[in-house]
């Protein structure tokens, strides 16, 4: 084997349900961390890379973890949003370690959103760590790119959680499904897995939901965004923390790991759709995933058909079934569900950081069964950032292969999109807020033109909106005005 084969040789995972107002993030990812590895191989560590947090503004948190675990000199860095990050840290240093740039390296990400929450609830203001600005900021968050355009800004259409219901229904449309059919169906997806996460140690929620429970609205499951209720959104409300360590194959054996704890990155690749949704080609189709998911299987000289252990990225069902779609993956095989964890709904949300988790079990599973082969596939904004990693406990027949599939994905076409357009359209598809009495409140459209473009509008008055629930309205007629606002015929 060569000696600078890349390889995972450490993984923790933290969940903390008492709300201790004490405990920060940087507390759960030293937690994570001394799960991950004994005191010996983390002070060995080099350089630490954190996913972006939420739950708290550290201008370095990596240089606070470092000191926390025993490695102050290591190097630093902190990511951009999104949930692509954790896969794409796992890819670069893979690239790292196989350079020579680095030999031990790790990746860390946590948060405490219930925690904060709670206390404002109580008007308490959290008193974590404070770095002055005498503490440099690392580099990585200048990689940032907006992940909306002014097409989704006009209508205030932002939040995920109005942006990904778009897209099922997108799916349902395209599928020939009636509205019950198709609430059946991905209710019955998340059931599958609700079931996992019953079975994930790891999982925040370990209670079994049944496809009834998921899909139907309720007091404790009140709906969201049609046609989404809140147990088929992410549940970011949680106190977790992830960490991933890396090391050279020759590193990991002066360390004495034992070789029963590694787990090889075979292959990776990043890459990203058309950041604007109002311009993709079509709203249940990511050019991305399918370029740089299959290539990375390629890469790794693994078939669709191989993969022991798949982790779709889930934080709404859209985004599994786009991508199942695209990567050629039956959803509905008990035999191979498309988590290892149970996803962002029952496993746990944990903003960014999420894919550190759905890695770290990954190599749970490979290291229990070192023939098997795994993928994992992460996404960041709206169907937008796109990263992915083939892994398996059996050390590879070839170097550990990388691409940036981009300049592929950008030859994939893509749709006009008209900003301040007036004129009359078709409903192409659309998604319906509610307030938290259980009332439509307004409703977000995406409008074919007759000449095949696409506007965003909105339509603002309440009872107007609350057609757009009890009728199918695809293809419908609808006016669009100058201003966004929009009446159906």
């Amino acid at each position: 084997m060569d000696p600078r084969t890349p390889v995972l040789v450490g993984v923790g995972q933290i969940n903390q349900h008492d709300d201790s107002p004490e405990i920060e993030p940087v507390d759960l990812m030293a937690a994570a961390a001394r799960e991950a590895a004994d005191p010996r191989v983390l002070a060995a560590v080099e350089a630490i890379r954190v996913v972006n947090l939420l739950s708290w503004r550290y201008r370095d948190p990596g240089l606070l973890l470092g000191q926390r675990i025993g490695a102050p000199n290591a190097s630093t860095y902190y990511t951009g949003v999104g949930g692509n990050t954790p896969q794409s840290l796992v890819n670069q240093a893979c690239l790292d370690i196989q350079a020579g740039r680095a030999d031990v390296v790790l990746l860390a990400g946590g948060e405490t959103w219930r925690t904060r929450k709670r206390l404002k609830a109580k008007g308490i203001k959290s008193d974590w760590t404070r770095q002055g600005d005498d503490v440099a900021v690392p580099p990585g968050a200048e990689d940032e790119v907006p992940m909306s355009s002014p097409a989704e800004e006009r209508i205030g259409l932002l939040l995920p959680s109005h942006v990904y219901p778009l897209f099922e229904q997108a799916l349902r449309i395209a599928n020939g499904e009636t509205v019950a059919e198709h609430q059946r169906r991905i209710a019955g997806l998340w059931a599958q897995f609700s079931e996992v996460a019953a079975g994930n140690p790891h999982a925040w929620s370990q209670e079994p939901r049944t496809a009834e429970q998921i899909g139907q609205a309720s007091p404790d499951n009140r709906m969201i965004s049609w046609p989404y209720p809140k147990l088929m959104n992410s549940n970011n409300m949680v106190n977790q923390a992830a960490v991933v360590i890396l090391c050279s194959a020759e590193k990991a054996t002066a360390l004495a790991i034992p070789r029963d704890q590694w787990v090889f990155p075979y292959a990776g690749t990043d890459s990203h759709d058309t950041y604007a949704v109002a311009e993709r080609h079509e709203l249940h189709r990511s050019p991305a995933i399918r370029i740089g998911g299959r290539r990375a299987l390629e890469l790794a000289g693994v078939g669709v058909d191989d993969l022991d252990h798949i982790d779709v990225y889930s934080c709404f069902p859209s985004a599994v079934q786009v991508a199942a779609s695209e990567l050629g993956l039956p959803t509905d095989d008990p035999q191979r569900p498309l988590t290892v964890t149970g996803g962002l709904t029952f496993a746990g949300g944990p903003w960014n950081n999420y894919v550190m988790h759905s890695i770290a079990t990954m190599a749970e599973l490979l290291r229990a069964n070192p023939n098997a082969r795994g993928l994992i596939t992460a996404n960041g904004g709206f169907l937008t950032k796109h990263s992915f990693g083939v892994y398996s406990a059996t050390p590879p027949s070839a170097a550990f292969r990388w691409e940036d599939v981009q300049p592929t994905v950008d030859r994939e076409p893509t749709r006009q999109a008209l900003v301040e357009w007036d004129g009359d359209g078709t409903v192409e598809s659309w998604t319906t807020p509610f307030d938290r009495d259980g009332r439509p409140e307004k409703a977000y459209l995406t409008v074919r033109t007759s000449d095949d473009a696409r506007a965003m509008a909105l339509i603002d008055d309440p009872e107007a909106a609350a057609v757009t629930v009890a009728e199918d309205i695809a293809g419908a007629k609808v006016r669009v005005h100058s201003d966004g606002r929009a009446n159906l015929a």
